[in-house]
């Protein structure tokens, strides 16, 4: 089994699926695509414009939990779902959850900090393939900021509101923790779901310091130890 897996550099859910991948034993080549390029590209190639897509034996599929339980489906151990039934009901809710609501949130926060930032483009840029020169990173970040921008919506009241609600999606992501639906010894699809969305978020610093010493920053840095890119404190705007 052999697979052809379309990313944008350091998005999250693409980092999801290399991991379940990786944990399934399957064999990938990476193409990295350019934000916000990426979204023609990506629909006139699979016909969604999101990343993660992949190609699988020359099966077409995009979107992270659609991959997964695609590749839960070709090669089940081992497994990324627990055989308990409600277990798997409560792990699938988490997974949805963090694919539906939480996902969304660090990105809009990015590319809001790197409209603000520009610069700060340049450390998440460092292990790019190609890897372009820091000067060029500088001088295209505010054109790539707008336009990605605009592609998530990462708007100034946009970001408050999720600065707003983090503290409660952290308390919800530790009660899973707490209930074992989440940071078990078996990692799980919710598990990668959602530790991406966190280790983005810690490099975001004006909100690393909430989540860093709960369980929900061990779990994160359990599973991604290492991630690019820093963005500076005082970047976003305050929350609503």
């Amino acid at each position: 089994m052999d697979g052809r897996l379309y990313v944008v550099h350091g998005s999250h859910p693409c980092a999801t699926v290399a991991r379940a991948l990786e944990l399934k034993g399957i064999s990938y080549k990476t193409i990295e695509l350019p934000p916000p390029l990426h979204a023609p590209i990506q629909r006139l190639r699979f016909g969604e414009r999101t990343v993660p897509a992949l190609r699988l034996n020359g099966e077409k599929l995009s979107g992270s939990r659609r991959i997964l339980r695609r590749l839960e489906e070709l090669r089940p151990d081992p497994p990324l779902y627990p055989a308990d039934p409600e277990l798997r009901r409560r792990v699938e809710e988490a997974e949805a959850w963090g694919d539906e609501t939480f996902q969304a949130i660090p990105r809009r926060m990015f590319w809001h900090g790197i409209k603000r930032n520009p610069g700060a483009l340049v450390s998440y840029s460092e292990t790019a393939k190609p890897r372009l020169p820091a000067a060029v990173v500088r001088l295209s970040a505010p054109v790539i900021a707008r336009g990605a921008g605009r592609l998530n919506r990462a708007t100034e009241d946009a970001v408050r509101a999720d600065l707003a609600a983090l503290p409660g999606h952290l308390d919800r992501i530790d009660g899973w923790i707490e209930e074992g639906v989440l940071g078990g010894e078996q990692l799980n699809a919710a598990d990668l779901q959602i530790a991406t969305t966190l280790r983005l978020l810690m490099t975001i610093e004006d909100v690393r310091p909430q989540i860093e010493d709960r369980p929900a920053g061990r779990l994160a840095l359990r599973l991604f130890p290492d991630a690019e890119g820093r963005l500076p404190a005082g970047t976003l705007p305050a929350a609503a």
